[in-house]
């Protein structure tokens, strides 16, 4: 997911480095995370919601190829339960934009809607007409302030937070043979995905990896500021044999440092999909591994759980999709998986 704009509007408040070493992922408030495989609609049920004329909207935060998987997940969905999208905007990470767009939506009386929250006191707000309108809310990775399972909305559906870390502390063992120094350039940040994200590496170097030492530890809020703490952090430990960086963005900052010091041994390993990362991968640079969201799979259980909710049956609070481990052979085949589409020309034809 393209997060940069996302994050900045959110509040900075604590040191990721404070937060406690998660074994599994939670939801905002603790919540128990249900595998998205398990939410599903049954042939009967869909046959039933079929004959209800019922309408849904998806209201995303902004435009990617993240959102595109998302939208393809939900619609492909709502199309097998004959449900109709009457709506899909993109509010361009603009709060006002997105209260516009709900209102807007709602014009189109749909029954289900789907949306990212892009600030929780803003979106609370602005979601409550839909709310107390009956309309049933599913919400991605975000939750505006003060809603309460199961009056409020249906279900928020993220990543599984704690695998995608995992993968990357795995993947990024595995390329250093098992043994090294490492640094950890985490999210600075109180958000509970890339909090989840960035601790769940950090235990797992430290639970399973007794030979992989992490010996930089720097926090990052502004990703414009990647090359400018990596470049600090290489000239403390030029020796580094890897370097976690929280996602792609200032991932890509890490990789022009690396490079501008000359540096081809200190692996990197980031989450979320990106072109110059996933080139510089396939061509055996720096890149050990990205780990992903399977973004359809994300729409796919949205779409499955309003529909649930508008049949009266229970739904869980927190739903979570895979993760998947792109490396240099596998990157054509996970780009499939997360995205459903190919993965960049670049990408595919680089030797």
């Amino acid at each position: 997911m393209t997060l940069t704009k996302l994050l900045g509007a959110l509040s900075v408040a604590a040191l990721l480095a404070s937060t406690p070493a998660l074994a599994q992922t939670t939801g905002p408030k603790g919540e128990t995370a249900v595998a998205s495989s398990t939410v599903t609609v049954s042939d009967a049920q869909a046959a039933k919601l079929k004959t209800g004329g019922h309408k849904a909207a998806l209201l995303w935060h902004d435009q990617s190829d993240f959102v595109n998987a998302v939208t393809a997940g939900a619609s492909d969905e709502f199309a097998r339960l004959g449900i109709e999208v009457v709506a899909t905007t993109s509010a361009g990470f603009d709060a006002a934009k997105q209260r516009s767009d709900i209102e807007t939506a709602l014009a189109k009386k749909p029954n289900i809607v789907l949306a990212l929250p892009l600030d929780p006191v803003t979106s609370a707000a602005a979601f409550k007409e839909a709310k107390e309108a009956g309309v049933k809310l599913v919400f991605l990775s975000n939750l505006p302030k003060d809603y309460v399972h199961p009056a409020d909305y249906a279900a928020i559906v993220t990543d599984d937070l704690f695998q995608m870390g995992k993968q990357a502390a795995d993947a990024l063992a595995k390329s250093m043979g098992g043994k090294g120094t490492v640094g950890w350039i985490y999210h600075d940040a109180d958000y509970y995905v890339t909090n989840q994200r960035d601790n769940a590496f950090k235990s797992t170097i430290e639970k399973d990896y007794p030979d992989i030492r992490i010996v930089a530890e720097e926090g990052i809020s502004d990703p414009a500021r990647a090359e400018e703490i990596a470049n600090a952090m290489l000239l403390k430990n030029p020796d580094l044999g890897g370097i976690y960086v929280t996602w792609a963005g200032p991932a890509e900052g890490v990789l022009a440092a690396l490079r501008a010091n000359g540096n081809k041994t200190t692996k990197i390993v980031t989450l979320d999909l990106s072109e110059p990362i996933a080139l510089d991968m396939v061509k055996g640079g720096n890149v050990a591994a990205i780990v992903a969201d399977e973004a359809y799979e994300l729409g796919r259980a949205m779409a499955a759980t309003g529909a649930l909710a508008l049949l009266g049956e229970p739904t869980p609070a927190f739903i979570v999709a895979p993760a998947v481990t792109a490396n240099a052979d596998t990157v054509a085949e996970a780009w499939q998986q997360s995205l459903r589409k190919d993965a960049p020309k670049s990408v595919l034809t680089a030797k």
